[in-house]
Formats: C-alpha cells, structure tokens, sequence
C-alpha cells in the first residue's frame, strides 16, 4: 500500500491554487439562493461524474436539489461523508435584497465571479461556496489518485443549509421549509449515511459542538384607527408600543450570552423584522405589530428552556407597558455535540496541527449554526473544519464581503485539512 503521506502529495499535486481558483470562480458563477440550488447541484454532479464519481442530482422539487456523490472504498472499513451547503443567504437580485442588504448591490454581491489577486469574489464565494469548492476538488482528487481506501468517501452537497424560511417570489418552491438544513435532512432520509462525517464551513479550526437556534415572534397589540379620529376615539398605536418593547428587549438580549456561556460559545440573540401596518395605507394604525428575533441556544439547552425565560421577561415587559404581549416559538433547531473524544474529531485536530504545524485549542465565544446539527442530530459524529474569514488592507471587510471573498490559499490549506482527515478516517476499520 501507497504510504499516506505519499497519497497526500499526490493529492496535493492535483489540488492546486489555480484548480481551486477555477472551482471558486465556477461555482460562484451559478446563482443558488436558498430554494434555488439545482442548477448548481446540477453542475457539481456532473463534475464528479466526469471525475469519475459515481454521483447524482437529488431534488427535493423542481427548483431545489442536492449534489452527492460516493467514492468506493473496499467495503472494510469506516464510510466518511465531506460536506458542504451550497445556497447564498441572499439573492444577487436587487428587487429582492434591496434595501435590507445595503443601498446598493455591491459587485461582491452579485452571483459573478471576479478575481481580486489572490482572492475570488462573488456572492456566496467563501461562505459557503468557496468551502463547497474544497471539497469539490478534493473529489476530484481522490478520483484522479485512486488511493486504496478501506471505506467510501460520500461527497455531499447539501441545498437549504442556511437559516432561512422560504424566499416569496416568482420561480421558487412554494414549499415553506426550504431552508434550515432541509437539503441535509432529505440526504441522510435518503439512505446517505455514513461513520462519520466533515463539514466545511467558516472558522480556521475544529469545532465539535455548536449552537442550535430558536425563532420568536412577540405580537404587540393595539388599536385600529384613523388619523382623522386620533383625538376623538381611543388610541394606542403598537408600533409606538413596539418601539418600547425593542429597546428593553435589545438590553435583556446584551446580558443572555453571558448566563449561557459554556466553554466554546457564547450564544447571541438578534432582532430582526419588525412588522406592523400596511405600507400603502399610512392614514391607520394597525391592531397589532409583530417582532421577530433569533435567539441562539447552547449545546444541550432546551429549546422549551429558552422559550419560558424569554417568556418570563416579557411578562414583565407586559405589566410594565400596561400591554398584553403575546410570544411564540415559530422554529427550533437544538444545538448539537460530539464528543471531543471521538475519533472524527481527534482525526480532525490532528490534521489540522499537522497542516498548521501549530497546536490546536477550541475557540470560545461561538455563536453560529450549521448543518452540522443536523447531522449530529441524526446520530453522525460530526466534525467542522474551515476557513477564517478574509481580513485584507485591499478593501472594507464587513459581513458581506466575509461571506463572498474567499482567500484562494486558505482554500488550499483546507484542501490539505480534509485531504488528510479522509486518508486516515477511510483507511480504519469500521466500527
């Protein structure tokens, strides 16, 4: 047998910066907001099926589909699955994104992929198409080389991994659950399970555990009325009530990471859509407003637990402002761990020293949520792996231009992280 850090060279030898600058640019040439995604699983299949990968487009609908493929092992040994999201956050098109995503749609915006030196921008180019592409060329490799290995390697692409309820416009699935990990989910129902798995998404170490995630809606009533009758008939306006509401609930949300800190996150909560009123009638007050915020919730912390805290606070905020508020969870996704101890993640930790050439140590203070909660969920270890966001002089880095510019040498880093996970997860026994 090929000795493993021989295999790596070869692998490496494929997975140049210029290979993963063209994936990252091909990938970010196809627009795939969440709900929208087949095309590009479409083109994923087909490049693993010219790799010759034994791959297929698997679609939840007409407009929305995941990309997998599975390299054969000898049937031995433990089964590995690489995977990536592959659906942008927004939408590239301006009469969807604009204004919520700023005054302008930037070109790092749009679903065009340009080269920066030895950065690649487009929309979604790092998070999460830039890690799909790692993972892509990785197949590619692995394909190319044809190390023997003990177990398959699952290549997996997944639609709706980010926390989104379904875009309302022409040409998307009229389906609701198009985001929240539904690609990931369809997967694994779907029979594509494995030993253990990797997911690649943003931070530039090994995460075992993450957060989960839980919605609120909190309605604030009101009374429904006319401008020309404000100081005739009773009046209490909800947005007004609304405003009061946000700002005491924007103080309580500064204090919840720290009652919910563990050794890795540091859970976070945002408000982010205030509804109330009808744009194109400003003569009346609406009977109600509604406020919609994410709360992100700890690794073994119940959703149920956080739903009775905020709902005891906002008690509060009820008698205070003389005003009957109403809460209700609308979605939840517990936050989920593996084990430190387990061989995905000791593998993914000993990679990545090997890689860095430094010592690893957990990162705190983490607040995001992926996929990999599914996964775990569905009783897969599961490991994260990525790449840090880029940090440049050359421009402003703000949170879009972190989501789509991706630093083509990180991306061969990663390449080099995953490449020898997979050597050495695939050539162990099975369990």
């Amino acid at each position: 047998m090929t000795s493993t850090e021989e295999t790596l060279s070869r692998l490496l030898d494929f997975a140049t910066e210029d290979r993963l600058r063209q994936a990252a640019r091909a990938v970010a040439a196809v627009p795939s907001p969440t709900g929208r995604e087949a095309p590009l699983a479409q083109l994923l299949t087909e490049r693993m099926a010219t790799a010759g990968i034994e791959a297929t487009t698997q679609h939840l609908d007409e407009f929305q589909a995941n990309a997998v493929g599975r390299l054969r092992g000898a049937g031995s040994g433990a089964d590995l699955m690489l995977y990536a999201p592959i659906d942008t956050l927004t939408t590239g098109r301006p009469e969807l994104d604009l204004p919520w995503v700023g005054s302008e749609l930037r070109p790092d915006m749009r679903p065009e992929a340009r080269d920066e030196g030895p950065f690649v921008s487009g929309l979604g180019a790092s998070n999460p198409k830039g890690h799909a592409a790692c993972v892509l060329v990785l197949a590619e490799a692995l394909a190319s080389v044809r190390p023997d290995l003990a177990g398959d390697v699952v290549f997996a692409f997944g639609a709706g991994g980010m926390p989104t309820n379904a875009i309302e416009a022409p040409g998307y699935p009229a389906r609701a659950n198009t985001g929240h990990g539904v690609g990931c989910s369809f997967l694994l129902e779907r029979g594509w399970h494995t030993d253990c798995a990797v997911i690649a998404k943003p931070g530039d170490f090994v995460a075992h555990d993450e957060v989960g995630l839980c919605w609120f809606e909190i309605t604030v009533p009101g009374i429904h009325t006319y401008v020309g009758s404000r100081h005739r008939l009773p009046y209490r306006n909800p947005i007004v009530t609304a405003g009061e509401v946000v700002t005491r609930l924007e103080k309580w949300l500064a204090d919840y990471p720290v009652r919910h800190r563990t050794e890795t996150a540091a859970p976070q909560g945002v408000i982010a859509s205030i509804a109330g009123g009808w744009e194109r009638m400003l003569a009346v007050t609406p009977a109600a407003c509604r406020i919609r915020l994410d709360l992100r919730i700890a690794p073994g912390q119940s959703p149920l637990a956080v739903k009775r805290e905020l709902t005891a606070h906002v008690a509060r905020l009820s008698r205070d402002l003389d005003s009957e508020l109403g809460v209700e969870m609308v979605l939840a996704i517990p936050g989920t761990s593996t084990s430190p101890d387990s061989p995905i993640v000791r593998t993914a930790v000993e990679a990545w020293e090997l890689t860095s050439g430094t010592s690893h140590a957990p990162v705190a203070d983490n607040s995001g949520a992926t996929d990999a909660n599914i996964l775990r969920a569905r009783g897969i270890p599961t490991a994260r792996v990525g790449m840090p966001k880029v940090t440049s002089t050359e421009f402003d880095v703000d949170f879009s231009r972190g989501m789509n510019t991706v630093d083509v040498r990180a991306m061969r880093r990663l390449c080099e992280v995953l490449a020898r996970i997979t050597l050495t997860t695939t050539r162990k026994e099975a369990p």
